[in-house]
Parts: structure tokens; sequence; C-alpha cells
């Protein structure tokens, strides 16, 4: 007979996808949009536990990523990856002993490298509140203010010990609500060891804002070709200016975002196509005139060619 432990032990979930963004739609309750940036096949791993007021997870990607994300309203994320090196949220760079934390309904930006892993916690407030107040610990709010926190060494290996034991391969099960108790007593640990992070540059507001302005745009003038002037009358800035708050705030140049952005909106548009709907319908939709030089820039960006994506698609 299977003991109470057994029964009530939590459910493991993997899943794996070879697209950046069916690969962030596996994440349960999270609202998601990933843009691959770097060339190749995208591979995707996704572990992931749900406890009674908790998600647990692991996540793998293997190209750098641009991902834009919400997580469910009335909780808690922390993000803690295996290596700070060229990880972004909201146009801050991370780094060493910082982890990441955004409240949920909020929407945030995260700038991935390629092969990265990140471990990710989402606590139900109410549920994180009354485990402090039971321990009779009280919890600042500063956490939600600022997306990056500076974690002692000591506290990250312990709290990333505890997530790799439990995503990890057990022997023995335990109960759900022991996982969720273990977890909850080392996130409230965490927590209360966070120290604000650096203080912003003075150029970091203004640059954030000058890349912000040019997506904006972008969101309803995509389907036609986008100059450099056009972007620099847009924001009112120069050449010079609009290289730099790109490179500050998402690590990469206006043209590569420009064009990584315009690839992206294209492959969801080939895996979301009617039987009826062609390569060269879509392509042209999105501005891509020159077909030939369209499929060279889209197999060196995805590892196949647009007709491969769009036999793929199963509607």
């Amino acid at each position: 007979m299977p003991t109470a432990a057994l029964l009530d032990a939590p459910k493991r979930c993997t899943q794996e996808a070879f697209d950046a963004d069916e690969h962030a739609q596996n994440l349960t309750r999270w609202q998601q949009e990933y843009d691959q940036l770097s060339p190749g096949r995208f591979y995707g791993r996704l572990d992931e536990i749900g406890l009674e007021a908790m998600q647990v997870f692991k996540e793998h990607t293997g190209q750098a990523l641009r991902q834009q994300c919400r997580v469910w309203s009335n909780s808690l994320w922390i993000g803690i990856p295996s290596s700070p090196n060229g990880t972004r949220i909201n146009g801050q760079a991370l780094k060493a002993y910082e982890v990441m934390c955004r409240p949920g309904g909020q929407d945030f930006e995260l700038i991935t490298p390629e092969a990265f892993d990140i471990y990710g916690l989402v606590i139900h407030l109410p549920t994180l509140d009354a485990a402090a107040t039971q321990q009779g610990v009280t919890l600042t709010s500063h956490w939600q203010r600022a997306p990056r926190h500076h974690i002692s060494p000591t506290t990250l290996k312990a709290m990333s010990f505890l997530l790799e034991r439990l995503l990890g391969n057990q022997n023995v099960a335990i109960a759900g609500h022991v996982h969720q108790d273990i977890l909850l007593m080392g996130l409230i640990e965490l927590l209360q060891a966070e120290q604000p992070s650096s203080e912003l540059p003075p150029s970091y507001a203004h640059r954030k804002a000058v890349v912000d302005r040019v997506k904006r745009y972008l969101d309803t003038h995509l389907e036609g070709p986008v100059t450099m002037e056009e972007l620099c009358k847009l924001t009112h800035v120069s050449r010079r200016t609009l290289q730099y708050s790109f490179t500050t705030i998402l690590g990469i140049s206006p043209l590569q975002f420009l064009r990584m952005t315009r690839l992206n909106r294209v492959r969801r548009a080939l895996r979301a196509a009617t039987p009826s709907q062609s390569v060269t319908e879509i392509a042209t939709c999105w501005g891509f005139w020159h077909l030939s030089q369209f499929a060279h820039d889209y197999k060196h960006q995805f590892g196949e060619c647009p007709s491969q994506t769009l036999a793929s698609n199963t509607h």
C-alpha cells in the first residue's frame, strides 16, 4: 500500500520544446512571450512542481532570449540563475550573488544568454505573510520596488540546494506540505537577508525611456521597414545615444533589435497560419520583400527553413 507521504508527494512535470515561444507557454499560470536572439535551433526544458500555495521550477533555454513576462497575481516571484553573466531584468544587468524579484500581476522583461539555467519560485503572498508572522518575522516591502537584490553567498547556496533537491529525482518521497514548509523557511531567510543592490547610473532612466518608446512604436509599425533616422526623430536623440540606450538596456544594437523582433513575429505568424496561407504571403505581410534573403536569414536564426515551420503547423 502507498504511504500517506507518497500519496501527498508533489507532482513533477517535465516539458521540452523546440520553439522559444512554445517553451514560454509551458510555464503554468504565467503570461509570457519569448523572442529568440541568438542563431540556431532552440531547445528548452522545464522541470516544474506545483505545491498548494507555491510553484517551483528549473528552466533551461539553449538560445539567448528576450523574455516578456508576467506571473500570476497576488504572488511573489524569485529567480535564481546559475550564473548572472549576460542576464538583465528591466534593463538592469545582474551581478554576482544577486537574485531577481518581481511581484505578480506586473510586466517585466528579461534578457538571458545562451545555455541559461534558472531556478524559479513563486509564492502566494498571503501564505508568505502568514508564515512570516508565525515565525515572528516582519518582512519589508522593498523587494516590490527593485528587481535585483543582493544575497549572501551562504544564503544563496542554501536556497539553491533546497530547490535542486526538490526538483531532482529522489528515492524517498516527502509530503507536499513538508516541501512547502521547508521552502517557506528558506524563502523567509532569503528575503530577510536581502540587501539593496547598487545604485543605478543617472543615464539609466533616460536610456530605458528611449528603448521603451521604440518598443511601443514598433508594436504598431513593424510590418514595414523602420530606419534609424525614424527612430532618432521619434525619440529625439542622436544615433549615438540611441545605440548606447539599446546596448545598455538590452545588450544589442537597435538594428539587431529591429531584425530579431521582425523575424520572431514572422515565426509566430508561420506557426499560427491557416492552411491557405503561404510563406510568401506571411513574409511580405511583415515587410520582407526580398524573399531569398528572408529565407536565408530565417534559417540562420532558427535552424530551419520558413517552409518547415509552416509545414509543422498543426492548425
